[in-house]
């Protein structure tokens, strides 16, 4: 442990906003020995974890979804570990340094949410795939090509930008709390879990989570307080009452909620219904656990990422300035601070932990698209062979591996790539869920409802045109729209039809007179809303009319194992 050649400044404010002085404090950082020690330990022990369960000859769909039979502990532990990603770590005290009390729960509420509302869509996917591996998968089985392709590579997209993420965020740590720069952390970081997954695929993915998740959480309950007593407890939020706005100081701030707490509501929705790495582990559960284990994690995420927010609200208190400017520096600089040698160590390995227990997900996610939508549903009659489904999967692991290096080196803002992804997936959110219920719901619905969404959704959220006049209460319409959409898919999952239109009228009802006229002013939250009711508009009226009804026992005789070899971890 010694002292970093940098410092930490703590910019305080006075009443009026103007700065009255300034701090200079030296960052703890861990030695190279010791660094080093901690990674080799950490990725030395998922990588002897990984060949025990190798195979000389490895299966392939059990290498996509481990047989579809995960117990409880493993399936609840893999769930929370796969959506506790170091960069909602990183986002989460982002959002509370930037819009104080009510940023993290906006963040970590909502998130956690989403994962419940995800259990009675997943067991209604089950019912009809049992056997299927990828979203993307049964999309093809259900609609043809377009549909298929159309998912497959949004979710490509998503799991690259995921995987940028949470190199993104194991750089930044390594290069503030040790001696090794940057561009060195994220190649140690993706050498250490490309290596480990590789080698069994998701199978790996899974059993590593467990470790990897109770891990995490010990050092949570241990960071935490630590950090909080260590910046003087409860007295800072008397004390640096003069730094924050009212608007941070409101636990029911307008602007927390506009800018932050609802385009996540859309976009965690989006994640929810559309990302791979949540699908693989619906697929790869045993379906009666399916909603104990979602229930588990909706806990043990909303607890773990709401807690971890809250440093970011005591570092506004404290009227701390991010180094460099970068807010993904927030963390790693509270503990380098505020940590000693033992606890800073601790802290190391929880941010490991997080980022290589989704970054893993995000591989194994990449690698199963590859295989089963790519090679293995090319086309009717088409038979796949297992053995090049393998290589085509590790292949891909290795070639998304690089790619998320390559574009780590842009060190771009984690909160908003996580809200751009879950925007663009919002477009598919009610085809998707449409295309399980309702037996009208065509190809034609699909690929169009989407690709409108879509050509509206881009221009709105980057501005490319003036939302001025009639234009900006056009567009306020659809948001209105939006969020009755949003509002009726929320329910419908648990209450059905009837209810979910009985909530979705009076949510468009309620927020109308209110929206209308000023929701073009938050671009981020109007085009993902955008999204959500340009796609049910357009799916529902094609939809109306298709006369052909489908038939959905032919997804699960269209979806299966590529593998014929019997599976001896999962029968």
């Amino acid at each position: 442990m010694r002292r970093a050649p940098m410092a930490a400044r703590l910019a305080r404010q006075n009443k009026t906003g103007a700065l009255t002085s300034v701090d200079v404090i030296q960052l703890h950082q861990l030695g190279g020995p010791l660094t080093v020690a901690l990674l080799a330990v950490f990725f030395g022990g998922t990588m002897l974890v990984s060949m025990a369960i190798s195979r000389r000859k490895e299966n392939a769909d059990d290498y996509m979804t481990a047989g579809n039979s995960i117990g409880l502990g493993i399936s609840a532990a893999s769930m929370t570990a796969t959506w506790i990603w170091a960069a909602s770590m990183y986002a989460s005290a982002t959002s509370g340094y930037t819009y104080g009390l009510s940023g993290p729960i906006h963040y970590g509420l909502w998130g956690a949410l989403m994962i419940l509302f995800i259990y009675p869509y997943g067991k209604r996917i089950r019912a009809v795939a049992p056997k299927a591996h990828t979203l993307a998968e049964v999309m093809y089985a259900r609609h043809g090509r377009s549909s298929q392709l159309m998912l497959a590579s949004s979710n490509i997209l998503g799991s690259v930008i995921s995987l940028t993420s949470n190199f993104i965020a194991g750089g930044a740590l390594i290069a503030m709390l040790s001696p090794f720069s940057f561009s060195q952390g994220i190649a140690v970081l993706a050498g250490g879990v490309l290596l480990y997954t590789l080698w069994s695929g998701f199978r790996a993915s899974v059993l590593t989570d467990f470790i990897q998740v109770c891990a995490m959480l010990g050092a949570v309950v241990i960071i935490i307080p630590a950090v909080f007593f260590a910046v003087g407890g409860p007295a800072v939020f008397v004390e640096g009452a003069a730094n924050v706005t009212p608007q941070q100081g409101s636990f029911f701030s307008s602007d927390a909620f506009f800018n932050q707490g609802a385009p996540y509501i859309a976009a965690v929705l989006a994640y929810a219904i559309g990302n791979q790495t949540i699908a693989q582990r619906l697929f790869a559960v045993r379906e009666d656990l399916i909603k104990p284990t979602f229930i588990t994690a909706t806990i043990g995420y909303g607890a773990t990422v709401i807690g971890v927010g809250m440093l970011g609200v005591v570092a506004l208190y404290v009227g701390i300035t991010p180094m460099d400017g970068d807010v993904n520096n927030l963390i790693p600089q509270l503990a380098g601070t505020y940590l000693g040698p033992v606890l800073l160590s601790v802290f190391f390995i929880m941010i490991i932990g997080s980022l290589a227990s989704t970054a893993d997900s995000d591989l194994s996610a990449l690698s199963s698209i590859m295989m089963a939508d790519v090679y293995g549903r090319r086309g009717a009659g088409v038979k796949a062979n297992p053995r090049i489904m393998l290589l085509i999967g590790r292949v891909t692991m290795v070639l998304a591996t690089a790619a998320a290096l390559y574009f780590a080196g842009g060190r771009m803002n984690i909160l908003d790539l996580l809200v751009l992804v879950g925007a663009i997936w919002g477009a598919l959110v009610f085809p998707v869920i449409a295309s399980f219920y309702w037996d009208k719901v065509s190809n034609r619905a699909f690929t169009l409802s989407v690709l409108s969404a879509l050509i509206l959704f881009v221009p709105v959220r980057f501005g490319w045109f003036p939302m001025e006049g009639l234009t900006g209460y056009a567009f306020d319409v659809l948001a209105v729209v939006g969020v009755g959409v949003v509002a009726g898919l929320m329910t419908f999952g648990f209450f059905g039809l009837k209810p979910a239109r009985i909530v979705g009228v009076i949510a468009a009802l309620g927020v109308a007179p209110f929206a209308i006229g000023f929701l073009h002013d938050y671009a981020v939250l109007s085009s993902s809303l955008i999204a959500y009711a340009v796609s049910t508009i357009v799916c529902v009226l094609l939809s109306f009319r298709n006369r052909a009804a489908f038939d959905f026992d032919l997804i699960a005789a269209r979806t299966g194992d590529f593998d014929i070899a019997p599976s001896s971890a999962s029968r």
